[in-house]
């Protein structure tokens, strides 16, 4: 990874295909990571710190199927459960599995007891969810209950307010 790091900070930000060495470099980056916690996975197949992080990484590259199932496995993991859950809650929106995720960011809410940012993206992703089923009062509900706390929570207060305001 230190070797993508030096070449990124070798490039010349004033060089005319800089964008397209850099989008390069980040891309061989991404797939070497992949491969190396895919390796980490078939080696350690019950290190749950490992499933979620090779999640995280499918995530984050677009491949859902794949995060879906390393998530499901990594739940298991009590000091990771919220957040594969939230994932797996991203990763059935993605998929148009709206209901599933709705249910599944619910559960996770559920079990995160305290009000902290966590909790809060987990509150907002199931506002989105609702909103994007036609579900504007329940999505509301959502959203008002991060602007109670945190006005400047992402577009929160914009959506409140169009919705009192009746647009």
């Amino acid at each position: 990874m230190r070797k993508f790091e030096h070449a990124l900070a070798q490039l010349d930000s004033n060089a005319p295909d800089f964008a397209e060495q850099s989008a390069r470099i980040n891309a061989e980056r991404e797939a070497y990571a992949l491969e190396e916690c895919r390796r980490r996975a078939e080696k350690y197949p019950n290190d749950l710190q490992v499933r979620f992080d090779l999640g995280e990484l499918y995530f984050k590259t677009g491949r859902i199927s794949e995060a879906i199932s390393e998530f499901q496995k990594a739940q298991n993991n009590p000091h990771k459960r919220i957040q594969a859950m939230g994932y797996l809650g991203q990763c059935f929106a993605r998929r148009g599995m709206n209901d599933l995720a709705a249910r599944t960011l619910q559960n996770a809410i559920k079990e995160k007891l305290t009000f902290d940012e966590e909790k809060k993206e987990l509150i907002y992703t199931l506002g989105c969810v609702l909103e994007k089923t036609g579900k504007k009062k329940e999505a509301i509900e959502q959203f008002e209950l991060i602007y109670g706390t945190d006005i400047g929570y992402k577009d929160v207060a914009a959506k409140v307010d169009a919705f009192y305001s009746g647009q």
